[in-house]
């Protein structure tokens, strides 16, 4: 018989159907919650000039880790709620905002001790 092997089983293989977006944090106000904002950019079909569109996204943050102003990616996952239909996936880059933070709320807890 002829060997035959299936290398779609391979999880490294497959390839994820599910959308991804990369986009700024503009509202972390909610629980396990965030806002991001997706710029697109698409040239007008008559006059081929680029023209920006922003549109928001509300996305899953479990463990409340996104700050405002940090980039990220997002995947597309079930509806969570009336308006959540995304998920944190990763942070691409933190905000310099995010960074200062930290450091001074570390230094507040050293001093403290």
């Amino acid at each position: 018989m002829a060997d035959t092997t299936n290398t779609a089983a391979t999880p490294e293989a497959q390839t994820s159907r599910r959308n991804e977006k990369v986009g700024l944090v503009v509202s972390t106000k909610m629980q396990k919650t965030i806002v991001v904002e997706i710029e697109m950019r698409k040239a007008h079909p008559k006059y081929k000039r680029v023209m920006k569109s922003n549109k928001k996204f509300y996305a899953h943050d479990e463990q409340n880790s996104a700050r405002v102003g940090d980039v990220v990616r997002i995947r597309e996952a079930r509806p969570l709620s009336k308006l959540k239909r995304w998920s944190l996936e990763e942070i691409v880059r933190r905000s310099s905002l995010a960074l200062a933070e930290e450091k001074s709320a570390a230094s507040v807890a050293a001093e403290a001790k």
